[in-house]
C-alpha cells in the first residue's frame, strides 16, 4: 500500500505529515520552506511509494474559502500537473492551528517550544491528515 501524504500549506514554510505504508497511523514527517516543496517531493518521491495527497482547505466562519485559498490554488496546479498520478483530497483546516497550539500545550512543552512555527505546521499538517483519515 502506498503511503498519504498531507500538507498544511503556507505562504513561507508548509508542514507535512504521512501516513505509515498501512494508512493506519498520521504522524508529522517535516517542514519545509514553501519554495522549496516540489525539491523536497522530488526527493521524497524518489524513495517512496505515495497514493494520495491531501491539502488543508481554509475556510472561514461562513464557509466562504479564506484569502490564503488564493496561495493555495496554483500549488494545487502545479502538484497535479507535475505528480499526474497522485489524486489531491482537500481537508477542511479550519482550526487546524489552534488544535496544533493545544497539542503541544498537552505534549508538555514549554513556552519557547511552542513558539516554534515549523513545529506548529506539522503539527497542523498531521490533523489534518488524521481528519482526512477519520473520514474514510
Amino acid at each position: 500500500m502506498a503511503r498519504i501524504l498531507a500538507f498544511d500549506f503556507g505562504k513561507v514554510r508548509t508542514g507535512i505529515a504521512v501516513t505509515d505504508e498501512l494508512q493506519i497511523i498520521a504522524f508529522g514527517l517535516t517542514t519545509v520552506n514553501t519554495k522549496e516543496i516540489f525539491k523536497f517531493l522530488d526527493s521524497y518521491l524518489s524513495n517512496e511509494k505515495v497514493g494520495l495527497f491531501v491539502i488543508g482547505e481554509p475556510k472561514q466562519m461562513n464557509n466562504q474559502p479564506s484569502e490564503s485559498e488564493v496561495l493555495i490554488l496554483p500549488f494545487i496546479k502545479k502538484l497535479s500537473n507535475k505528480f499526474p498520478n497522485i489524486p489531491i483530497k482537500r481537508v477542511d483546516e479550519r482550526f487546524t492551528s489552534k488544535m496544533a497550539f493545544q497539542t503541544m500545550i498537552d505534549s508538555g512543552l514549554n513556552k519557547k517550544q511552542r513558539r516554534n512555527k515549523a513545529l506548529v505546521d506539522e503539527i497542523s499538517a498531521t490533523i489534518i491528515l488524521q481528519t482526512y483519515m477519520d473520514q474514510g
